[in-house]
């Protein structure tokens, strides 16, 4: 997840399935089963002020529904 922000401008967003593909490129399982992992990094990450929630502009406080990550500094 880190990495893939890192590839990114400052205040650019990935979704979480980006993140769960990256790890999936050698799992036969697929992407939807790597998501668990993905969620719960988000939610360690977010506890830790290291990422920050967004969606369609809008800071979430927490992961629901549907959502993109930035780096936290961004969404200051």
């Amino acid at each position: 997840m880190l990495a893939l922000l890192a590839d990114r401008a400052d205040n650019a967003t990935i979704c979480p399935s980006e993140v769960a593909r990256r790890l999936a490129r050698d799992n036969p399982r697929g992407w939807r089963a790597q998501m668990p992992i993905v969620h719960e990094a988000v939610d360690h990450l977010v506890a830790q002020a290291v990422i920050a929630l967004s969606w369609k502009g809008r800071r979430l406080a927490r992961r629901c529904g549907p959502y993109r990550i930035r780096r936290e500094r961004a969404m200051a």
